[in-house]
């Protein structure tokens, strides 16, 4: 017999669909801001070149862009309270995993905007009796901006998709919430269907918005 497709299963739990993509939002909203910030702040660290200072910056980078967002999100809920002896709340590890994971790949996207600004535009600006303070904000900084855009509007679409991992750790997100209505109403092909085009719906105007910023950097 050929499969009867039932949306109106899902439709009944809007309630909670809205509930899921409130969460959803919130968490990727608030871990790329997060991860913006730390990856300022250590960004800006890397170019002191002090080995006591970024070879640390260099581990935290590497680990969290080498090992799965997956393993670190399971890692700070079941092994960081062990290791602190304070337990942890679902949404502070998923959101600390999160940030921390953005965290890395912002510190690299900073870092490589900075140094990709050619050298002269260093040297004139030191020329004209510049501080680095100055040379930061007034040459350095405009023109790293704009190569640092289309990067990180990349991996904010991505990180929004990374938040499809925080039902491991039962944070209601958007994938969370289709497990408990497909536990509900037994009907896993409409309710997964349903949560990719939601997800689609949200991610292809950011890929969009993305492509057009690199086309602009690159005229």
């Amino acid at each position: 017999m050929a499969y009867k497709w039932d949306f109106g299963v899902v439709f009944s739990y809007l309630h909670f669909w809205l509930k899921g993509l409130g969460i959803t939002l919130a968490y990727s909203l608030g871990t790329v801001l997060g991860g913006l910030l730390i990856g300022v702040i250590l960004g800006m660290l890397l170019l002191y070149r002090r080995k006591w200072l970024t070879l640390p910056i260099h581990i935290y980078v590497e680990v969290f862009r080498c090992t799965p967002l997956l393993v670190q999100i399971v890692w700070f809920y079941y092994a960081l309270p062990i290791v602190l002896s304070v337990e942890l709340p679902a949404w502070l590890a998923a959101g600390l995993g999160l940030t921390l994971y953005m965290g890395s790949f912002s510190t690299e996207i900073f870092r490589g905007g900075i140094i990709s600004i050619d050298k002269g535009q260093w040297q004139a600006a030191r020329a004209l009796g510049m501080t680095n303070v100055e040379m930061m904000r007034h040459i350095i900084l405009p023109q790293a901006i704009k190569r640092m855009v289309p990067p990180f509007v990349n991996q904010s679409v991505i990180q929004l998709k990374n938040t499809s991992l925080l039902y491991v750790v039962a944070v209601p997100d958007l994938m969370y919430t289709g497990s408990i209505v497909v536990s509900d109403t037994f009907r896993p092909l409409e309710v997964y269907t349903s949560v990719a085009v939601m997800y689609f719906l949200i991610l292809y105007p950011l890929t969009l918005l993305a492509s057009r910023m690199a086309a602009r950097v690159d005229q």
